[in-house]
Formats: structure tokens, C-alpha cells, sequence
């Protein structure tokens, strides 16, 4: 008998065997050494960090707190569980900041579904279009208001400048603040694109064509 069965389609057992001999995903960055694709995606996102003029090496101030940083290491998969990429983020370790030191307001407004629904539910009466944007290392673009400093990262310390500590312009992931500063970012980015923001709804914005 013919087999009806879309050839994009494979049997769910088939894919989880496949994700569970690819899926070997780094618990430190001593681990990850051992595998180059790891060191890549390191380098990669090093660059996307330094790209956003996210921070400068200074010298280490004696009477400021230094907060550290670790990696996290993921891998993306395809819809057919193959290895699609090698994801390395640096993260701070912002569960030792301290509060009034080294952030004040950590507080960001977030989609609620019933706003999403009925944007979609409106789109399917009148015949609207709908996108889907995604901002890359999103919030590597929210300008600190704080004076932050992090240590160096494992793998990328400054030959000759071992003790010098990196002073953030832009929010790290991990930070109490980063979300924050994000969503600062984004409001004023669409405020000047000439939208205009909900009264009832801080992430609904709203332009009207002349």
C-alpha cells in the first residue's frame, strides 16, 4: 500500500534517538575546550559583544565591586534533530550583585497573551499581515545607566592585561538589569520610528499611516 506519510516527517522515536547522540552540550568552559566547534561559537560571540561596543578593558577600580561572568553552552537543533548550531553566551553572574550598587530598577514589561490573541484574532478579520522579528543578542543593546565592571572572560584575558576588568556601556545577559535596559532601548528606538505606545499596554505600540 502506498505511504501517505509526508517525506519531511519522521518517527518521533527515530528523532530522539538522533537528539540523544548529538545533544553533548559543555557543563564548563573546561569541557568545552576539548571541541573546536565550541571554541567558534566562543570567538563569535566575543565579536558580537565587542560589534555592540558592549564594554571597554579598564583598569580595576579598588572601590567598586567586579562581577563575574561565566559561559553557557547550548546547542540548536533542526525540526529533524540534526545539529543546526553551536551556541556559546557569556553571562554575568548577576545573582551577586547587590542591589542600590550595582542596579536600582530591574523591572520590564512583558506581552500578555490575551493583547497577543487579540492582535491575531483583529489580522484574521481584516485580512492584516503579521511578522515575526527576532533582535539578535537583544540585549546587548541596553545602554547600562550603572557603573558595572566584570571580569575577563575565561579563554579571551587580555595578554599583558590580566588584571584589567571590562566597564559595561551595554547590558550583559545574566545582568538584574539587563531586560530593563533592553526594553529602555527598544521604547525609544520606536518612539523615534513614530509609534506610539499604549496607555493600557507598555508593549503594545501603535503607528497610523497618513
Amino acid at each position: 500500500p502506498y505511504d501517505h506519510t509526508p517525506k519531511k516527517w519522521k518517527n518521533l522515536s527515530e528523532v530522539y534517538a538522533q537528539c540523544k547522540m548529538s545533544i553533548i552540550e559543555p557543563e564548563n568552559f573546561e569541557e568545552a575546550v576539548k571541541d573546536e566547534a565550541w571554541g567558534k561559537a566562543k570567538t563569535e560571540e566575543i565579536l558580537m559583544i565587542e560589534k555592540n561596543f558592549t564594554w571597554e578593558l579598564v583598569d580595576r577600580p579598588s572601590s567598586k565591586p567586579i562581577v563575574g561572568v561565566k559561559w553557557i553552552f547550548k546547542i540548536k537543533l533542526n525540526l529533524d534533530g540534526s545539529i543546526q548550531k553551536h551556541k556559546a553566551r557569556l553571562v554575568a553572574k548577576g545573582y551577586t550583585q547587590k542591589p542600590g550598587i550595582d542596579f536600582n530598577e530591574t523591572f520590564a514589561p512583558v506581552a500578555r497573551l490575551d493583547t497577543i490573541r487579540t492582535l491575531i484574532a483583529l489580522s484574521a478579520q481584516k485580512g492584516w499581515k503579521l511578522w515575526q522579528l527576532d533582535v539578535k543578542s537583544a540585549f546587548l543593546n541596553g545602554v547600562l545607566e550603572e557603573e558595572v565592571y566584570v571580569d575577563q572572560p575565561d579563554g579571551f584575558v587580555v595578554k599583558g592585561d590580566e588584571d584589567k576588568v571590562y566597564r559595561l556601556r551595554k547590558a550583559l545577559y545574566g545582568l538584574k538589569q539587563a531586560p530593563r535596559s533592553w526594553y529602555s532601548e527598544i521604547d525609544t528606538y520606536l518612539s523615534q520610528c513614530g509609534f506610539h505606545k499604549s496607555p493600557s499596554e507598555a508593549t503594545l505600540y501603535v503607528r497610523t499611516k497618513e
